[in-house]
């Protein structure tokens, strides 16, 4: 069994300026991203971590770092990137519908097959290599609690597919700026979520 607290990051002025999307662009958080990042570590204070990873995204990295308070070395994580936008990248949603709604369209329908933004991942993609991550994750720190902090649409997809949801549903999952989701692996690399999105 493998204990998981997967957080997304803390804010970004991505987020902060209508939720545009940011996939690959290595923006940093907000003051008040800092903040949040600071508010998982009183959260966690009490709880025995074995390991940390992020992504190397700075967001990711640097609320990871807070989270933990220099207790554990955070290794990164190149499977934990967000997904490529394609031509979503730095736009926001009504923006890019407005641009091009047939892509847009065929994302919601069948992101596991569509490309983001026209030219980015696929959920298929994405799904494969988080998933991957984790069951390795599973071998490494059997019975054992580890931190993880990643993105929206990467946490979103992996735990759709993970609960039996069409990814097509994945935008039904809240992840937050810095919430806590907790699940656990077992030793067949089933999931059961504890807590999803908590502060």
């Amino acid at each position: 069994m493998l204990t998981v607290y997967l957080l997304r990051h803390g804010e970004t002025a991505y987020n902060a300026d209508g939720n545009r999307y940011c996939g690959l662009t290595d923006i940093g958080l907000t003051e008040r991203g800092v903040e949040q990042a600071k508010r998982v570590a009183f959260f966690l204070k009490d709880t025995p971590i074995e390991a940390v990873y992020a992504s190397p995204l700075q967001r990711a990295f640097t609320t990871a770092a807070l989270a933990i308070e220099g207790k554990i070395q955070i290794q990164k994580e190149e499977r934990l990137k967000e997904l490529d936008f394609g031509n979503w990248e730095g736009k926001t949603r009504e923006e890019f519908v407005r641009e091009d709604p047939e892509l847009w369209n065929a994302w919601e329908k069948a992101p596991e097959t569509a490309r983001a933004g026209g030219t980015g991942n696929t959920g298929s993609e994405i799904v494969e290599r988080v998933d991957a991550f984790f069951l390795e994750m599973l071998q490494t720190h059997r019975d054992r609690s580890i931190m993880v902090v990643a993105h929206n649409t990467v946490n979103r997809l992996y735990l759709a597919y993970k609960l039996g949801m069409p990814l097509r549903n994945y935008r039904r999952i809240v992840q937050e700026n810095s919430a806590i989701t907790l699940f656990e692996l077992d030793n067949q690399g089933i999931l059961s979520l504890h807590q999803l999105n908590t502060r």
